[in-house]
């Protein structure tokens, strides 16, 4: 047996509407735990607080279940979540890479399409000065 704190006073009369008359008083509430709820049926030997410490045991069991499947819910969620958040980061590095190698492919290709600057061809010999400056002329 535990005695509830104030937050969970107040949530005990918010969600149980047979306990509304607690909401007034001024003390906190004691609750039992499964366990101790089985020890005050087992104390008290009447078929009726055995038979409420049955159905007490059997909400617990069906609480503590429900508890368990969230939790695992919540997990794979987690889970989903992580490998979306991990495929979309693949993603966009692919396409990043893919930009990047269309963009060198591009501009291989710019460079190839144009021609080569001809370069000045030195005549073969020899060329006086005369000779340079009269075809610089032409």
């Amino acid at each position: 047996m535990f005695q509830l704190t104030t937050a969970e006073k107040l949530e005990v009369v918010t969600n149980c509407d047979h306990l509304s008359r607690l909401k007034f008083s001024k003390s906190l509430p004691y609750a039992f735990t499964e366990h101790g709820a089985i020890q005050a049926a087992n104390v008290l030997a009447s078929p009726q607080a055995i038979e409420t410490g049955v159905y007490v045991v059997r909400a617990f069991v069906h609480l503590r279940e429900l508890v368990v499947s969230n939790k695992e819910l919540a997990l794979r969620l987690d889970e989903l979540e992580s490998k979306t958040d991990l495929m979309s980061l693949k993603q966009e590095t692919f396409e990043h890479h893919t930009r990047v190698q269309l963009k060198q492919i591009i501009d291989t290709l710019r460079e190839l399409m144009t021609p080569p600057a001809t370069a000045h061809k030195h005549p073969i010999g020899f060329v006086t000065p005369e000779d340079r400056s009269a075809k610089r002329k032409k």
